[in-house]
């Protein structure tokens, strides 16, 4: 695919198509890698994404129980304070 270098400011810059945003899920920001003669331009990821969705389809599996509990049998809270 060949795009254009267009002047933006004091600055030089290029557009990426619609279709290509949508494809490769890039939002406000990409990575840039240099690499050997070649750019690359990497979507940033969001951490933690799709974590929302998935701890829905947990809680209505009901898999959503801590696996141990949160005081132990040996452990005395009085200890800490």
């Amino acid at each position: 695919m060949e795009i254009s270098v267009i002047k933006i400011g004091n600055s030089k810059g290029f557009r990426l198509p619609k279709a290509l945003l949508e494809k490769y899920d890039i939002r406000d920001k990409v990575e840039l890698i240099l690499e050997k003669g070649f750019i690359v331009l990497k979507p940033v990821q969001t951490p933690r994404k799709g974590w929302e969705e998935a701890f829905k389809k947990m809680h209505e599996k009901g898999d959503d129980k801590l696996l141990m509990d949160d005081v132990f049998e040996e452990e005395n809270p009085e200890e800490w304070t």
